[in-house]
């Protein structure tokens, strides 16, 4: 059994954004050489999880209006007078625990098996940050 590391590294420019890495992905999984298994996405960050999701414009503006709605920004949370890095980012935690830290997709015939409008997106939810980083495996024959 193969087991291949591989990082996708990227920066953000906005306070929140969906950055697709499904590229990047794809490149870790051919450059593994394996045929048949998984590949696993996953942030190493608390405020940028990896998800699977459409991409289409719209849909973009709905991520931004229910993130508002479920954890607006300086709504007098405890998290932002004690953090550690001067960042009152308290809304950015409780908006990324609505979704995963990682994603496995399964890989058949060298190919991730993602369906016809899924994507790849690292969400940046505390930007604009200069380095932020998915760790990506690869496991399988």
């Amino acid at each position: 059994m193969k087991n291949f590391f591989d990082e996708v590294k990227l920066s953000s420019g906005k306070e929140r954004e969906l950055i697709d890495i499904t590229d990047q992905v794809r490149e870790a999984v051919m450059k593994s050489s394996v045929k048949d298994g998984i590949v696993v996405i996953f942030s190493q960050h608390t405020t940028g999880p990896v998800r699977i999701s459409e991409y289409e414009p719209g849909l973009m503006g709905d991520y931004d209006n229910f993130f508002n709605k479920i954890a607006p920004k300086g709504d007098n949370y405890a998290h932002d007078t004690t953090n550690v890095d001067d960042r009152p980012n308290t809304h950015s935690h409780l908006q990324s625990i609505t979704m995963n830290s990682s994603e496995t997709i399964p890989i058949r015939n060298g190919e991730m098996m993602l369906g016809k409008w899924q994507t790849i997106f690292f969400v940046e939810l505390d930007g604009p940050r200069a380095e932020r980083k998915a760790i990506v495996q690869v496991i399988g024959e």
